[in-house]
């Protein structure tokens, strides 16, 4: 697997050159902010507790498995 760089919670490859790693992420925050300018507040905070609730019950499945492994 490729070393990676955390930048604000995203990871990064490091076999890209850093100038390029550069250029990624400030396309993804130019991205992001283009993305929240178009719906209201309200929709972008809805998306992201969606989005942390989904991550919550994939854990929970995640969790499931690992105590029926350890069943086993």
């Amino acid at each position: 697997m490729a070393e990676t760089t955390k930048d604000e919670g995203r990871k990064i490859p490091r076999v890209l050159p850093e100038e390029t790693r550069q250029h990624l992420k400030a396309a993804g925050d130019e991205f992001r902010q283009s993305m929240e300018g178009l719906f209201p507040p309200e929709f972008v905070d809805h998306r992201r507790r969606a989005r942390k609730e989904f991550l919550l019950a994939a854990r929970s499945l995640i969790d499931h498995a690992l105590e029926r492994f350890e069943e086993a």
